[in-house]
């Protein structure tokens, strides 16, 4: 037959008030786990930012490195509209002469647009209108 271990109790113990946890005992294990979850919570958005400037900073350079590349076709692209245009007969020098004074009709042109654009976006009338009718609102009260 199957022997009886004597040492564990018959019938099941009732938790012993003594071993429960009090208020001031489970407040501090909220404010220590809260303090916990608060600082990993933090360190999760270090990490998270580092990553985010670390992909940005190189989407950055990437951008720079393409924009340096399309000067450069830009100035290839010129002499090679100059000499195209030489093979007409034109002297060299007039034929930069030509393409530089392209390239400032076109600046020209797109400083112009711009301007005109700027001028067009204008101060937020709505806004300002209903900043003072507030600021009527407030000095009525006041008064």
């Amino acid at each position: 037959m199957a022997q009886l271990d004597k040492s564990a109790p018959a019938t099941p113990s009732v938790n012993d008030p003594a071993d429960d946890p009090t208020i001031g005992k489970l407040a501090v294990d909220v404010s220590r786990n809260v303090s916990l979850l608060v600082r990993k919570e933090i360190e999760l958005a270090k990490s998270e930012l580092k990553f985010s400037v670390r992909v940005g900073v190189m989407g950055v350079v990437l951008f720079a490195a393409a924009a340096f590349i399309g000067v450069l076709a830009i100035i290839m692209l010129s002499v090679a509209i100059a000499y195209l245009i030489h093979l007409t007969g034109l002297n060299l020098a007039w034929c930069y002469l030509i393409v530089f004074a392209f390239y400032l009709l076109v600046a020209g042109l797109l400083g112009f647009l711009g301007y005109r654009s700027i001028n067009k976006a204008g101060p937020p009338k709505r806004a300002i209108a209903e900043a003072k009718k507030t600021q009527a609102v407030l000095k009525d009260r006041k008064g």
